[in-house]
């Protein structure tokens, strides 16, 4: 497959030394690393920042702004930042008031954003976390839930760092944080597998004609795969499973964010959102936030994901309404 690319091995830094160019108004690269900071930081109010790895572009540089986030970690493609380099962001990040990190329910990611709370706290700096874990697909053998940290994770970005930029603490935001993810529910398909940068091979196979439910963001294979007949009958699937998270009623009150894989073209992804919109009007869930396009993607991989938020606070929305300049929003 052709790539606009140089060598492969040099993707992850000519990719952030490209945000950097491009959006220089908004964010600045800290040289040599993988962490992108929101070039006008406000004193005294806490930082929100997050990362992982890179190949979900916008995410997760595309969040830094005004309202959103202060700082983004990224490290080589589908593998987390290193514990020194997200230490390095929580200092640099914090203006006095301490640092809030948004961690994507992965083991590694986990382990190394823990670690660098715990030697960033040994220093002398307020850190609190919350740990996503939005998805709501199940283990192909097992059957267990997965319950990673997926596309909703950027809904998290926002009501925090909305909350964040109105002056609560890192009490209030590890407490609103907690509200949210409890709300919070994503399910993702894909038409066709991903591939990395400097190979062809498929991260798994898939028939042409066929869809993977359930799959990951760094490519993983899903629970069950069918032919995909239409986006109404893949829509009842999704909304229908995420239903069942929840127990909503005429009435009901939900963010949706339906989010692009990163090789389906809008027109899809705007076909799919008008037949969720069908689906919900037909038993009276009210949406009162979408959002639709790529946000949270997963490289070269075809395929969308919707997330459901309960709104069940008021306030949530108006965070989300929150005007930003971050480029990915």
């Amino acid at each position: 497959m052709k790539k606009i690319m140089n060598k492969s091995k040099d993707v992850v830094t000519q990719l952030l030394s490209g945000v950097a160019f491009a959006h220089e108004e908004i964010l600045e690269r800290v040289p040599k690393t993988g962490i992108l900071l929101r070039r006008h930081r406000v004193s005294n109010q806490v930082a929100v920042i997050s990362g992982g790895g890179t190949g979900h572009e916008p995410a997760h540089s595309g969040y830094i702004g005004d309202n959103f986030l202060a700082a983004s970690i990224n490290g080589p493609i589908f593998t987390p930042p290193t514990l020194e380099e997200i230490l390095m962001a929580i200092e640099l990040a914090d203006q006095g008031a301490g640092v809030f990190l948004v961690i994507k329910n992965f083991e590694a990611d986990v382990s190394h954003f823990l670690a660098a709370e715990a030697s960033a706290i040994a220093k002398g700096h307020l850190v609190k976390h919350v740990i996503v874990n939005d998805d709501c697909s199940i283990e192909k053998v097992n059957f267990k839930k997965r319950r990673r940290g997926v596309a909703g994770t950027v809904f998290v970005h926002k009501i925090v760092a909305g909350a964040a930029a109105k002056g609560h603490g890192l009490a209030e935001l590890a407490q609103l944080a907690e509200d949210v993810v409890s709300s919070l529910n994503t399910l993702g398909v894909a038409l066709a597998p991903g591939t990395l940068p400097g190979t062809d091979k498929c991260q798994f196979q898939l028939a042409e004609s066929e869809i993977s439910f359930g799959i990951g963001i760094h490519g993983e294979a899903g629970y069950r795969e069918e032919p995909l007949e239409s986006s109404e009958k893949l829509a009842n699937e999704l909304v229908n499973k995420l239903k069942s998270q929840y127990t909503l009623k005429g009435g009901s009150q939900l963010a949706i964010l339906v989010n692009g894989l990163g090789s389906t073209p809008y027109m899809e992804l705007a076909i799919f959102t008008n037949d969720v919109r069908r689906l919900l009007e037909l038993e009276g869930i009210q949406v009162r936030f979408k959002k639709t396009g790529n946000f949270m993607t997963s490289l070269n991989m075809a395929g969308v994901s919707l997330t459901f938020l309960e709104l069940k606070d008021e306030q949530w929305l108006n965070y989300l309404m929150l005007p930003t300049d971050a480029y990915g929003w």
